[in-house]
């Protein structure tokens, strides 16, 4: 499970270090995508390819179905570590989220997510007076009563 919060700067050419814990977890080839709210996120071969399976059940006929995907997989990268364990991520992937100098990375359970520093504060900022709320709701449903 990938959990945790680091924060990190990217390079001038667009390199960032990925913390050690998580580097293990990912192995050696990995995948880069766009995440959802303007994040990054980055998923282990294992993880994606069960992703992938997930998103050819979609019905392609559904324009819903189609626009995610399309989303989803177009800013998707093949990406490994260098030596330093650094990962190398594309303009649009930094444009996308924002990216200037410095990022946040998180654990999300499955999958990492990068922020930029602002997007996560902002996200954090927004959402504090909201968080008990949604884990009551979340929480208190169907067999998830166990927190």
């Amino acid at each position: 499970m990938l959990m945790g919060e680091f924060h990190h700067n990217i390079d001038e050419k667009n390199r960032l270090v990925i913390p050690s814990k998580f580097r293990s977890e990912l192995g050696e080839q990995f995948i880069i995508t766009r995440g959802l709210d303007k994040c990054l996120f980055i998923y282990s071969m294992n993880e994606w390819n069960k992703l992938v399976s997930k998103l050819n059940t979609l019905p392609f006929t559904q324009k819903n179905a189609r626009n995610f995907t399309r989303f989803f997989l177009s800013g998707a990268i093949n990406a490994e570590f260098d030596r330093s364990g650094r990962v190398c991520i594309t303009s649009p992937l930094i444009e996308y989220a924002d990216i200037n100098k410095e990022c946040v990375i998180i654990g999300a359970s499955d999958r990492l997510e990068i922020w930029s520093k602002e997007s996560w504060d902002k996200f954090l900022s927004d959402n504090e007076e909201n968080f008990s709320d949604i884990a009551e709701n979340l929480f208190t449903t169907g067999d998830y009563n166990a927190l």
